[in-house]
């Protein structure tokens, strides 16, 4: 078995770095780039798994209504059920990461600047509640169109994989198209608080983006809150 075990280990190795030598060209060592890809296992199950995506259908099918008969914040109530799921989601994804640690004892980067991994937790709790305001922002869809319960989410699955850094880093990007992604909130969400745990912007940056965060996260509650209240004259309970 355990000649099988470092045929494995070998070719695991050679594929990623065969996968990945374009990057490195990029401002990334093979430690870093191994550690980002890692770090976005475990920050994208703290980030983006929710069970917020089940909005859509309760206003579709008119089960809001029995949260609304409730002495109960509907927002509180999802975001309490969000944190019990990321936290199972994150014991899992520690788990998968240890164990493929120990088994191939990659070159991870550890982090030791006390200053900076405050400014990654604190990036992180804001890419929280930032992906739980998109999430109920493109869950008022089915307000005014029913039937569309899941696409709008679908539609923000799929801008949050590529304009967040879930399928490569941002940085690699051209300028431009850089310039034009950081102008939303998506970098926010994963990328941002990865680049701030590596080390790849100054202190001084990462403290800009976490405010920018912050900014993005005023902006989007007051979206919500005109959207849901807007949302609530138009819904009829159809599904009831």
């Amino acid at each position: 078995m355990s000649k099988y075990l470092a045929v494995f280990k070998i070719s695991f190795a050679q594929e990623f770095v065969y996968r990945l030598n374009f990057i490195i060209v990029f401002g990334y060592d093979r430690a870093k780039i191994l550690t980002y890809v890692f770090g976005l296992l475990i920050v994208r199950s703290i980030v983006l798994s929710t069970r917020t995506i089940d909005v859509p259908g309760d206003i579709s099918n008119g089960d809001l209504t029995n949260y609304l008969l409730k002495p109960v914040n509907y927002f509180k109530y999802w975001f309490t059920r969000d944190l019990s799921s990321k936290a199972l989601n994150l014991i899992f994804a520690a788990l998968e990461a240890m164990l493929i640690y120990f088994l191939l004892r990659p070159p991870f980067f550890f982090q030791q600047n006390p200053a900076i991994l405050l400014l990654f937790f604190l990036a992180v709790f804001l890419a929280v509640v930032l992906y739980f305001l998109m999430i109920f922002i493109f869950s008022t869809f089915p307000f005014w169109y029913p039937e569309q319960a899941w696409g709008s989410i679908f539609l923000l699955f799929i801008f949050t994989e590529f304009l967040a850094g879930g399928a490569f880093p941002l940085d690699i990007l051209p300028p431009l198209a850089q310039k034009v992604i950081y102008s939303t909130p998506f970098p926010y969400l994963l990328f941002m608080p990865l680049q701030i745990y590596l080390g790849k912007i100054s202190f001084l940056v990462g403290v800009k983006a976490v405010l920018i965060a912050s900014l993005w996260v005023g902006i989007l509650a007051l979206i919500l809150k005109l959207l849901w209240s807007f949302g609530l004259k138009a819904y009829r309970a159809e599904g009831r």
